[in-house]
């Protein structure tokens, strides 16, 4: 698999394993608020999680401004991610503190 890019804030770090790059994310980054609720929650993976299973892609659509290639963008990097991570094993990381990577 080709290596996985964080991508906030134009950082370009890579990573072998999409597990480090949600850790990286939830970690190194700063969080941010849900434009539709305001929950707050880390940016990147968790917060396209977030948006699409919690909100409808219309809430999606009015509180971000988004374009339909920019839902469609979000929602496939969702699902590529949810078919290669364990999901399990970074929640287990992060409860633990265990972050390093």
């Amino acid at each position: 698999m080709a290596p996985w890019e964080c991508g906030i804030d134009g950082d370009d770090t890579q990573f072998d394993r999409v597990e480090d790059l949600i850790v990286h994310q939830s970690t190194v980054h700063e969080r941010i608020e849900c434009k539709v609720c305001g929950t707050v929650l880390p940016d990147g993976y968790f917060a396209i999680r977030h948006a699409f299973d919690e909100h409808s892609r219309a809430e999606y659509v009015r509180a971000y401004d988004a374009t339909a290639q920019e839902v469609r963008r979000r929602e496939n990097i969702k699902e590529a991610i949810e078919d290669e991570a364990d999901i399990r094993e970074v929640i287990d990381r992060l409860e633990g503190g265990n972050s390093a990577i």
